[in-house]
């Protein structure tokens, strides 16, 4: 067979930063279209709508890549076009969204991976493989960073269903949930959201998995040095996750993990459902952020100039 012709709908920063070099680098995807309403790529096809794309363009899986308050209709054109389909996280604004979703692709038989990048850094395999069989007593996350730096200009992280602080920080729920054995539910929750947003700019969980206490911390705010740390505590030693699980440690000591390669690991995973017709669409961590928002309190903030 030759390589999986992909198209690549949203042509913004994280397309161009991590989804076209990675479908680059592996033989089995062959790059045949684009479609964005502002960007296009060299050297194929480029589309203003997913629509015009779907009744002229070259026939293809699809990775959508735009941000997920417009997804649901591109989603289900896809898929009542036959097409298997890729979704950035996080995979859609709401649970019945990403639930019609999931429906619509099981009716039409197509592929449907629903990514969640962050669980494929290197250090949470073992991170999960170390939680097996320990009691664990608590769990810490800290997940802070700079939205200057990583979404420039974009507005639409502060309007309703943009997620804001959750944008990075559902990016920390997926390794927890994919590295704990129990449901992580939710205790309590502060979100700080600026005057004259939608959306958070920081938040604090108090969660528990079964009888184990968590705790998370997720800001925007934060300047120069990043920090993507998960600290697991069992009876008998600590683990952390750091840099979103590219680096572990054990009692303090660093544990080789390989290179980080978060989204080649993504198209390596997509073109084994397509060759197997499986889907693969975990709906926790935007299940958390839904009862966060739920159960949780807002506070407001300082008006914040992107």
């Amino acid at each position: 067979m030759g390589p999986i012709p992909v198209v690549v709908v949203g042509v913004g920063k994280i397309a161009r930063d991590q989804h076209l070099p990675a479908i680059a680098a592996n033989p089995r995807f062959r790059l045949v279209a684009a479609v964005s309403r502002n960007g296009t790529v060299d050297g194929v096809p480029n589309f203003t709508g997913i629509d015009d794309y779907l009744a002229r363009g070259p026939a293809g899986a699809i990775a959508l890549c735009t941000p997920p308050d417009v997804r649901l209709e591109m989603a289900l054109a896809a898929v009542a076009a036959g097409r298997d389909l890729l979704i950035e996280k996080p995979p859609a604004s709401t649970l019945g969204e990403i639930d019609t979703i999931i429906a619509a692709a099981r009716a039409a038989g197509t592929v449907l991976f629903a990514t969640w990048h962050s669980r494929f850094a290197p250090g949470v395999g073992a991170a999960r493989d170390w939680v097996a069989g320990r009691r664990l007593t608590g769990v810490e996350i800290v997940w802070r960073e700079d939205v200057r730096r990583w979404h420039p200009g974009q507005d639409w992280i502060w309007r309703p269903g943009g997620f804001g602080v959750f944008d990075p920080g559902i990016n920390a729920l997926s390794i927890l949930t994919a590295i704990l054995p129990d449901p992580v539910l939710v205790r309590a929750a502060t979100m700080e959201v600026p005057d004259g947003a939608a959306t958070p700019i920081a938040a604090r969980l108090d969660l528990a998995a079964g009888d184990v206490p968590v705790t998370a911390d997720f800001d925007w705010r934060q300047e120069g040095t990043q920090t993507w740390d998960i600290r697991l505590t069992a009876r008998d030693g600590t683990l952390r996750l750091s840099e979103g699980g590219a680096r572990l440690a054990i009692d303090g000591r660093p544990v080789e993990v390989g290179a980080p390669r978060e989204y080649p690991a993504i198209y390596e995973r997509f073109a084994d459902l397509i060759d197997r017709r499986e889907s693969d669409a975990d709906t926790e961590p935007l299940r958390i952020v839904a009862d966060a928002g739920l159960k949780g309190r807002q506070v407001g903030a300082e008006r914040f100039e992107p």
